[in-house]
C-alpha cells in the first residue's frame, strides 16, 4: 500500500545537517583526496587485464559497448547547461513567442510530468526546493548558489534494463547504467529546454549540483533503502534519477510511503550480496557514518562509498549487485512481466 504523507519519510538532525560538498563525493575525493586508497585510481584502469582473462560477459566488444553507450551523458555538454542552448544543427529559425501564461499550477504540472515522460522519464515528480540538498561546493571547488526565484525541483527516474542489471557485476550491467546516464541527459536537455521555450528558466542536472535521492523522496518518487537508493514502487531501486530546477509555477507531489524502512529492517540481502562488504547488516538505522563520503545528520545505513568504488576499480567498471537482488526490483520485474502477459492476451 503506497501513503501519501505531509512530510517526507526521513529524519534529520537539524543540528548536525549541512549542506554537502561535492567534492567529498566518491569521484571528487578519486580526484584531489591524497589520503584515500583510491585516489588517482580510474575505474578502468584494470580492464585490460580482466578482458585478457576471457570470462563471460567481460568481452572486449561488451565493454566498448559500455563506453558507447556513456556518450550522450559524457560529451554532450549542453544537456546540462544552465542557459537556454545556442548554436542548433538545423537550418529552421525557432520561433521566440511570448511568455506563456499559467492559469493553473496543478494543469501545468501534469503537462511537464507528461512532457518529461514523453522524453524518457519512467517517473517524475514535482518539490519544492530544498536548499538543503543543493551542493555547497562542485566538484571544481566552486560554490554552489541557485538564485531564489528557482522554486521547483521536477525530479526524474530513467528506468535501467532490468535483464542486465542481473548480469552485475558483469559488463552488461554496466552499459545498463550507463545507458540511464545517457539517456539522463538526453531527458533533462529536452524538459529544460521545453521549460525555456514557455518563457521560463530551467536548471538541468544530472548527479552534479544537488543531492538526488533526497529531493526524488520529497517529490514523491518512493524511499530511501538499505542499500543506500532509492526504492521505488514501480521499479523498485533500478533506476537512474536526474533533474530540473525551475521558476515555472508548479504544483508540488506529496512524499509516499510504503514499507521500505520496516522491510529493509528485515532484509539484508543487499548486504549479503555486496561482495566488499560496504552495505551495514545491523538491523537498525543510525546516524553513523563509515566513510568521508557520507553526509553528516541524517538516519539511515550509510553506505562504505571507499568499499564500493575499490571494488568498482577492481571489477573494471560499476557494480549494481545490491540492485540486482533488491526485492523491490524483482517484484516490479515480475509484476512488469505479468502485465506484459494480460496485454498479449488481450
Amino acid at each position: 500500500m503506497i501513503r501519501k504523507l505531509d512530510s517526507p519519510p526521513y529524519t534529520v538532525d537539524e543540528k548536525v545537517l549541512m549542506r554537502f560538498d561535492q567534492r567529498q563525493t566518491i569521484f571528487g575525493r578519486m580526484l584531489r583526496d591524497k589520503k584515500a586508497t583510491f585516489y588517482r585510481k580510474d575505474m578502468y584502469e584494470n580492464v585490460a587485464k580482466i578482458i585478457a582473462k576471457n570470462e563471460p560477459r567481460y568481452s572486449r566488444v561488451e565493454f566498448a559497448r559500455t563506453l558507447g553507450a556513456w556518450a550522450v551523458y559524457d560529451y554532450f555538454h549542453g544537456a546540462f547547461s544552465w542557459q537556454q542552448l545556442t548554436e542548433p544543427n538545423t537550418v529552421m529559425n525557432k520561433p521566440v513567442l511570448e511568455k506563456y501564461p499559467v492559469m493553473d499550477p496543478h494543469i501545468m504540472s501534469e503537462q511537464v510530468k507528461e512532457t518529461a515522460k514523453l522524453y524518457g522519464a519512467a517517473l517524475a515528480g514535482i518539490c519544492k526546493l530544498d536548499h538543503r540538498w543543493i551542493y555547497s561546493y562542485d566538484i571544481d571547488g566552486k560554490p554552489i548558489e541557485i538564485p531564489e526565484e528557482y522554486k521547483y525541483a521536477i525530479v526524474m527516474a530513467i528506468e535501467m534494463d532490468a535483464t542486465a542489471i542481473k548480469t552485475s557485476p558483469a559488463f552488461p550491467a554496466c552499459t545498463a547504467s550507463a545507458m540511464g546516464y545517457s539517456r539522463m541527459a538526453f531527458c533533462i536537455a529536452c524538459l529544460a529546454e521545453f521549460i525555456r521555450n514557455l518563457g521560463y528558466r530551467a536548471i538541468p542536472m544530472g548527479n552534479d549540483t544537488a543531492l538526488s535521492i533526497s529531493l526524488a523522496i520529497d517529490a514523491g518518487l518512493g524511499e530511501l533503502g538499505r542499500n543506500g537508493l532509492l526504492i521505488t514502487p514501480e521499479y523498485g531501486p533500478c533506476v537512474r534519477l536526474c533533474k530540473v530546477f525551475t521558476d515555472l509555477p508548479l504544483e508540488p507531489d506529496k512524499p509516499i510511503e510504503f514499507g521500505v524502512a520496516n522491510f529493509c529492517k528485515q532484509c539484508k540481502k543487499c548486504a549479503e550480496a555486496c561482495k566488499i562488504g560496504a552495505i551495514q547488516f545491523e538491523k537498525e538505522p543510525s546516524f553513523k557514518v563509515v566513510c568521508p563520503s557520507n553526509n553528516q545528520g541524517i538516519l539511515r545505513w550509510a553506505v562504505d562509498h571507499d568499499k564500493c568504488y575499490s571494488f568498482w576499480v577492481e571489477n573494471g567498471g560499476d557494480c549494481s549487485n545490491c540492485i540486482a537482488v533488491c526485492p523491490f526490483f524483482s517484484h516490479a520485474k515480475m509484476r512488469t512481466s505479468f502485465q506484459a502477459l494480460i496485454f498479449r492476451r488481450k
